[in-house]
C-alpha cells in the first residue's frame, strides 16, 4: 500500500553509513540474507528508535492514492481488509488506524528496544499463506473468496495458491504469476481489477 514497500526503513535513526539501512535491504532483495537475517540487521540499526520517530515515519510514508476510499468501500460491503507483511508489527500495526481490519506482521519488541526480536516471530514469505488461510477459515471462507494484492517476491507463495491476484507496481516475477496487474498511483484502479476477478469467478 506504499509506493515504496521498504518505506519503513526511512526511520533508521542517526544517519550516516552505520545507520543506513539501504545496503541491508539490498542484501535482502538479492536473497543473500533472509527475513530473519534482515530483522537482526535492522535491530542493530534501530537501537535509538522511539515511538515518536515511528509515528513520524508512518505519517510521512508514501501511501498509494485512493487507499482511504478503497478501505472504506471494503468495509461498506461487509468484506475485510487484511494486510500480511514482512514489516515490523510496531509499524504495520498502525494500519488499523487507517481502516485495515487485520494486520499480520513480523514481531518486534516495542521501541525503544530492550531486546532483540525473536527469530520465531519474524515472518517468512510462506507465512503469508498460513496467515491468510487461518483468517479465512475463521470467517468460513474459501480461497476463491479472497483477492490478494502484492508487489514483491515475498508475495509469490500467496499468489501461487490464490486464483484472484493483482500485482501492483510489482516485480516482473510476481507480475508474471498474477492474474492481472496494475502500475500507477491509484489503488482504486487496482481494487477494481480485483473486484472484476471475483465477479467473473
Amino acid at each position: 500500500m506504499v509506493l515504496n514497500t521498504a518505506a519503513f526503513l526511512k526511520f533508521a535513526p542517526g544517519g550516516g553509513p552505520l545507520h543506513d539501512p539501504v545496503p541491508v535491504a539490498a542484501l535482502f532483495a538479492a536473497g543473500i540474507i533472509d527475513t530473519r537475517g534482515f530483522a537482526a540487521a535492522l535491530y542493530g540499526l534501530w537501537r535509538e528508535l522511539t515511538p515518536a520517530v515511528v509515528a513520524e515515519a508512518f505519517d510521512g510514508a508514501p501511501w498509494i492514492g485512493g487507499l482511504a476510499e478503497v478501505l472504506a468501500d471494503i468495509r461498506s460491503r461487509g468484506d475485510r481488509a487484511v494486510v500480511v507483511t514482512m514489516s515490523p508489527d510496531f509499524f504495520a500495526g498502525r494500519l488499523r488506524g487507517l481502516g485495515v481490519d487485520d494486520v499480520v506482521a513480523s514481531g518486534f519488541p516495542p521501541p525503544p528496544f530492550r531486546a532483540a526480536p525473536d527469530p520465531a516471530g519474524i515472518l517468512v514469505p510462506e507465512d503469508k499463506v498460513t496467515a491468510v488461510d487461518r483468517l479465512r477459515a475463521a470467517l468460513g471462507l474459501g480461497r476463491d473468496a479472497c483477492v490478494a494484492y502484492g508487489d514483491s517476491g515475498s508475495d509469490v507463495p500467496l499468489f501461487s495458491v490464490l486464483r484472484h491476484t493483482v500485482a501492483v507496481n510489482a516485480t516482473p516475477g510476481l507480475r508474471a504469476l498474477a492474474a492481472t496487474g496494475y502500475d500507477g498511483d491509484d489503488l482504486r484502479a487496482a481494487y477494481a481489477l480485483g473486484r472484476e476477478l471475483r465477479a467473473r469467478a
